[in-house]
């Protein structure tokens, strides 16, 4: 393989989004960036791929993206002068329920509304309420949730953006189950299972504390920016990205997996990926804190309270995800499902608290709640006119051998739950490929077991928890040593948080002040893990 440099001003290690993201902001500093991949192309969680057969694009890992269209990060790159448009379906969002009774959200408010009116008389004027509320805090909310920790300035201009009566009543929603919290705002069944359905994009049961922020910030996006998607494909997303980057003189060596991270005198000196390469600035790991901490770095550069704290970090839920090739659209019962990019399929509020219970305690759910995406409803390029690229996902436990029995076992639990409330839709599979979190993890090394998160939305491991106590920033015990990826603040998801913050993190370190700036940090690591 060649090798087009051994030296660079910054090492990013992955080449996901968040990696990506880094480099990009790094290549606008000035900086000589070089992003080192281990799998043979850049993307992480976001690629696609005509991988089950011609004619059909495929998502392999994620698929819509409300937080990367609603992120001031991602907008600030400038992605669509890089080829990236957004593609949406008539509607964001459906639930459908075990009655075939189905709640819908879309970008039209009145439809919204009037879906949510249905369940029960006010609850349309209630999510108005919740809708009206996003609007006034969006921006510094955005803001304040992407930012370093801790958001000072954000947190302020959201703190006059809500109000006393308003800001008490968000800090005290952050706190709740949504069970709750949607029992408490709605009388129907249609807004609470949206809220709970959303919620469980994370690894919270609707029932866990915390979750009522994930159900409503999802809700409020999927009114919002709706549940978008790269046109083409996820991967429409990446090569954005890496266009923008090697416009900007910045490099990316796939199928270069990173095995150690070199320290001397305390700080990070460079990468060993197959040969050295000497990083003159800085290391920014895109990589789940657990691959950092425990594969590429040698264990006496960590301090002892670290190391024990990692040993109780908490990976998020395990996934199995099905992705079909169809004859025809999926003959959905309920037809607002049919106009739906994504459908919540299983169980009503009470069924959701059961199924995130269960895999919370380890068992395989019975009644699993599946996420759908109809790719080609969404973007008609997805797949030959007529027909349709869909797929469904679901948590399930840790911890499990998922050999190929079980996996099938548990796809046909899936497919069967799926026809249903759509009668005929086994008869329009084309093609099928089955990813349990074996499969992910092989594709993806970040997925540990299929967790996509990058570590668990709970709130023992949020803002200064994450990834384990701490300053809730990218910087590391090692100078010069950022971690950039998921399992930093802000977490999960697509909106490029941890690779910015890392970014702007090692621009401090590397300017006038960054003297001062390390040895503040240094000095609370001390406090912290002394």
């Amino acid at each position: 393989m060649r090798y087009s440099s051994e030296t660079a001003d910054a090492v990013v290690i992955g080449a996901g989004p968040n990696g990506l993201v880094a480099a990009n902001l790094l290549a606008d500093a000035g900086w000589d960036v070089l992003v080192l991949e281990a799998t043979a192309t850049p993307g992480g969680a976001v690629r696609s791929a005509e991988a089950i057969e011609p004619g059909f694009v495929t998502d392999l890992f994620s698929a819509f993206y409300p937080m990367a269209a609603a992120s001031p990060v991602i907008a600030g790159l400038g992605l669509e002068s890089y080829g990236l448009a957004w593609r949406h379906a008539p509607a964001a969002l459906a639930h459908v329920l075990p009655d075939d009774r189905a709640a819908l959200v879309s970008r039209d408010l009145d439809e919204t509304t009037a879906s949510l009116a249905a369940f029960a008389p006010g609850d349309g004027a209630a999510w108005r309420e919740e809708v009206e509320l996003w609007h006034r805090i969006r921006e510094p909310l955005l803001e304040a949730l992407l930012s370093p920790f801790p958001p000072v300035r954000a947190a302020s201009r959201l703190a006059r953006a809500a109000g006393t009566a308003d800001g008490m009543r968000l800090a005290r929603m952050v706190a709740m189950p949504v069970t709750l919290w949607a029992r408490e705002r709605f009388r129907g069944a249609g807004a609470p299972v949206l809220a709970a359905g959303n919620a469980l994009h994370t690894d919270l049961g609707p029932a866990q504390a915390g979750s009522a922020v994930f159900g409503w910030l999802l809700s409020m996006l999927a009114q919002d920016v709706g549940f978008p998607v790269p046109d083409g494909g996820s991967g429409a997303l990446t090569a954005a990205l890496t266009r923008r980057l090697t416009a900007r003189g910045g490099r990316i060596e796939c199928g270069r997996p990173v095995t150690r991270v070199f320290t001397g005198r305390g700080r990070a000196m460079g990468v060993l990926a197959g040969t050295p390469v000497r990083a003159r600035r800085a290391v920014l790991a895109a990589v789940p804190a657990p691959l950092l901490y425990g594969r590429m770095l040698d264990e006496d550069v960590l301090p002892a309270r670290l190391r024990g704290d990692l040993r109780r970090f908490e990976w998020d839920a395990a996934t199995v995800k099905v992705n079909w090739t169809l004859s025809g659209p999926i003959p959905w019962t309920a037809p607002e499902a049919a106009r739906a990019g994504t459908v919540h399929l299983g169980g009503d509020l009470d069924g959701l608290a059961r199924y995130g219970l269960d895999v919370e305690l380890g068992t395989v759910p019975a009644d699993p709640m599946l996420v759908i995406g109809q790719m080609a409803v969404a973007d008609r390029s997805r797949a030959p006119e007529g027909s349709e690229s869909a797929w469904a996902y679901t948590h399930v436990p840790r911890g499990l051998v998922w050999d190929g029995d079980r996996l099938r076992r548990f796809t046909d639990r899936m497919e069967t739950l799926l026809e249903r409330h759509a009668p005929g839709f086994r008869a329009r599979v084309r093609g099928r490929l089955v990813q349990g979190p074996g499969e992910l993890e092989r594709a993806n090394p970040a997925l540990v077991e299929g967790a996509v998160g990058g570590g668990s939305s709970a709130m023992h491991q949020q803002l200064v928890f994450r990834p384990v106590p701490g300053l809730g920033r990218a910087d590391t015990p090692v100078d010069r040593l950022f971690l950039a990826g998921a399992s930093a603040h802000p977490g999960g998801a697509v909106h490029g948080g941890p690779g910015a913050n890392a970014a702007r993190a090692a621009v401090a370190r590397a300017g006038a002040s960054g003297g001062a700036y390390a040895a503040a940090v240094a000095g609370v690591h001390r406090l912290l893990y002394g």
